[in-house]
């Protein structure tokens, strides 16, 4: 009877050990569990860390490159705005320099007026009046030719209109002052006296 009593003991103290190793090997797994966990809390962490950084750096050159392209772009723009200053300004140099020898000659003929006789001085304005036309020819001016053409509105600014029964159609009588084109374009009209065809009664 002892003994089984005995063996009673030992089974239920068995029992008893098997059920502690159970609860310790499960605490072991919690815990290994809970480590697991987390350490991959940590390398996801680590992870997010590395590629905030690594946005950041990228975010950071980025807008290093748009602050130089911004620079660059300025620099650009205040170049070409000298250029164009410097353009209009300096444009016409060629061509004043030009105009510069006509003037000399009108000082020249100016200063010899009282030396020279009348007809030579004549001459002498026609020869500066051709030198300046040639020069504005040379540079794309050229007069209008419109005497006794036909009156054209885009041409002509009529000063003055007069009836004639010499004309089937308003046609240019007299020239005032002398009209320009530069290349295709207008640069002045011709001043013109207009003779238009005579009204029947």
């Amino acid at each position: 009877m002892p003994k089984n009593i005995e063996s009673e003991s030992d089974a239920e103290e068995q029992e008893k050990e098997a059920e502690d190793i159970e609860i310790e090997y499960l605490t072991e797994q919690k815990k290994t569990t809970k480590k697991r966990r987390v350490e991959s809390k940590d390398a996801k962490l680590r992870k997010k860390e590395a590629e905030i950084n690594q946005l950041r750096e990228e975010c950071e050159s980025l807008k290093q490159e748009y602050l130089r392209q911004a620079a660059d772009k300025e620099n650009l723009r205040k170049r070409l705005e000298k250029e164009k200053y410097d353009f209009y300004q300096y444009a016409l140099s060629d061509f004043l320099v030009e105009i510069l020898g006509v003037l000399d000659n009108f000082e020249r003929a100016l200063e010899s007026k009282d030396q020279t006789e009348s007809k030579s001085l004549e001459e002498g304005v026609e020869m500066i009046y051709k030198q300046l036309l040639d020069i504005l020819k040379k540079n794309g001016v050229k007069p209008i030719d419109s005497d006794k053409k036909s009156f054209n509105p885009h041409l002509h600014q009529a000063f003055m209109t007069e009836e004639s029964e010499d004309v089937s159609e308003p046609t240019v009588g007299e020239v005032f002052q002398q009209g320009y084109t530069l290349h295709d374009r207008l640069l002045r009209p011709s001043l013109v006296k207009v003779l238009t065809p005579k009204k029947e009664s």
